[in-house]
């Protein structure tokens, strides 16, 4: 029986991807979304990795407001040689993340037959990890011997140097990093529309006892933002803001029913994405939606990687069973939010 194609004004655009999720990315767009769907924008991803370097402030708009991502490698020198990659890209994932600067959503698919290590977790819980700067773009170093550490920032008005410790024996280890006040507001909106869209509250968690100054920004600006523009309509839907400290959080949330928005800065994000997702069953059960501050532009993908190991049997010709759920949710949450784009156009 033939169908018609539903033809769409605007594209969508496709990020290939490696290994076992490349094989059952093609099976499931064959099987499930080119049947029904026409015009997409196809990138090999490594070649597209090059038009993003030269192109960084053009890249939302080459996001034609929708991506949906197939999981990627980060090359080691072995898988430079095995792709024949022209050199050793960064990780994907975080080049894109911090062009488009935006926030990491991810959510479990809960299954009535899969069972939860968290039996209390009866409603699902959105963590959102910022997903720029901290220690992923942080410089760090190996320091050989006595001498002193200092911390310089040139400013257009100001020097600030600061001694960050005095090294007396055999040296040791150092690391430096960074954020920006509107990576933080970016942050902060779109942490608190979401939470809005869902109608749940939202929890942002730092150590700002301990880093009064670099966590005390995220308090700061998301207190800030919240009074601003978000406070009378949470309180109109019933729903509210608060800031807690990470290790007040992990407890809270082993203990709580779930039903909200956990805000997480990137290392936390990173860390705590991996614990809800296997409390809530599997690491292959869950959504994963980068969106920018204006909550226009998404980029949906599944939260797992590659599956490496199912990969070298497949290359053996060897059967395997792997879990394509999040790879086929990333393509109806990029469908949906399609789909609203248009209906706001």
């Amino acid at each position: 029986m033939a169908f018609e194609k539903i033809k769409v004004a605007n594209p969508i655009v496709e990020m290939d991807g490696d290994e076992m999720t490349r094989v059952f990315w093609q099976f499931s767009l064959s099987s499930h979304f080119w049947t029904w769907t026409l015009s997409t924008l196809t990138w090999e991803f490594y070649t597209a990795m090059q038009l993003m370097t030269r192109l960084q402030w053009r890249l939302q708009r080459l996001l034609s407001n929708v991506a949906i991502k197939c999981a990627t490698i980060t090359p080691d020198e072995d898988r430079v040689k095995e792709f024949n990659l022209k050199q050793m890209w960064r990780s994907p994932n975080g080049t894109i993340r911090n062009i488009i600067n935006g926030t990491v959503f991810r959510e479990p698919i809960i299954c009535k037959n899969v069972p939860k290590l968290v039996p209390g977790w009866t409603k699902p819980i959105c963590i959102g990890r910022h997903a720029f700067g901290d220690q992923y773009r942080a410089t760090d170093a190996v320091l050989k011997g006595p001498g002193k550490l200092r911390l310089v920032f040139e400013g257009k008005d100001e020097t600030v140097d600061l001694e960050v410790f005095n090294f007396t024996g055999a040296g040791g280890v150092a690391m430096a990093m960074y954020n920006t006040d509107e990576s933080i507001r970016g942050f902060a909106e779109a942490s608190m529309a979401i939470a809005y869209e869902k109608k749940w509250p939202l929890y942002l968690s730092t150590k700002n006892t301990i880093l009064k100054k670099y966590d005390g920004r995220f308090k700061d600006i998301f207190q800030e933002i919240y009074e601003a523009g978000w406070k009378s309509k949470y309180e109109a839907a019933g729903i509210w803001y608060e800031h807690r400290l990470i290790d007040d959080m992990v407890a809270y949330a082993l203990k709580s029913e779930g039903g909200y928005v956990w805000a997480c800065k990137n290392y936390d994000g990173d860390v705590q994405s991996d614990f809800l997702a296997q409390g809530f069953g599997s690491l292959g059960l869950m959504t994963s939606v980068l969106m920018c501050p204006d909550g226009k532009t998404i980029e949906a993908e599944a939260a797992h990687g590659t599956v490496t190991r199912h990969f070298r049997v497949h290359q053996k010709g060897g059967e395997t069973s792997t879990n394509s759920i999040a790879s086929i949710f990333a393509w109806t949450r990029g469908l949906a939010h399609r789909g609203k784009a248009r209906r706001e156009c």
